[in-house]
């Protein structure tokens, strides 16, 4: 199939409610145009520089994504277009994102990657770092950015109990400060586990290979 049949199949077979990110890291921008041409204006990229190369060579309706770890050192680069940013793992990078922001005159949206997996390489805040984040008048700080939502990866395995349990936790965390905090974005689910996602409250998910085909 390609992409554009991808796309199209992945908008029917998803609720309306849900938002799909094409993850294009590693991808030409010839690939990201068939997406484009077929509907698609959310990509996800993993390095700022790439997402920076492809913002500047292609249309300006596309909304981009930063969704893998962001180095504080480079967060300038991004600043002046990115949409969302999906990882913020730690108060030093809301710090530089609000520097950033400001700088560029904007409000930059943002999620809180929430640690729910086991694994030590998956990034993001503990349970209870992000309830202390919520319950205290810490983001007041940062008037130039904009928790959305909550953002977590499960772990990569074939026991869907664990991956079930853990997405469970996301949601709860983000149910529980989804109205004093005006969350609205659920970030959870990829190409191998976005069904049972959804099934927990996904708003958003983080399709790649599935659309684009393997790197």
């Amino acid at each position: 199939m390609s992409i554009a049949d991808n796309i199209l199949r992945f908008r029917e077979s998803i609720p309306p409610h849900v938002t799909l990110v094409a993850v294009s890291k590693t991808k030409p921008v010839a690939d990201l145009m068939e997406a484009y041409e077929a509907g698609q204006r959310i990509f996800g990229e993993n390095k700022i520089q790439e997402m920076t190369e492809k913002w500047e060579e292609m249309p300006k309706d596309i909304q981009w994504h930063m969704i893998g770890h962001v180095q504080t050192n480079k967060v300038k680069f991004m600043a002046p277009f990115v949409s969302l940013v999906h990882a913020v793992d730690r108060i030093k990078l809301l710090k530089e994102i609000n520097k950033q922001a400001l700088a560029n005159n904007r409000v930059i949206d943002v999620l809180i990657q929430v640690k729910i997996a086991r694994e030590d390489s998956k990034f993001g805040m503990t349970v209870d770092d992000v309830i202390s984040l919520f319950q205290s008048k810490e983001l007041d700080n940062y008037p130039n950015v904009n928790v959305v939502g909550l953002m977590g990866m499960a772990t990569f395995t074939d026991d869907q109990r664990q991956v079930q349990a853990e997405f469970e936790l996301l949601e709860g965390l983000f149910l529980r400060f989804r109205e004093s905090a005006n969350l609205t974005i659920l970030s959870s689910g990829m190409s191998g586990d976005y069904k049972l996602a959804i099934d927990n409250g996904s708003t958003m998910i983080r399709v790649g290979s599935s659309i684009f085909g393997a790197r």
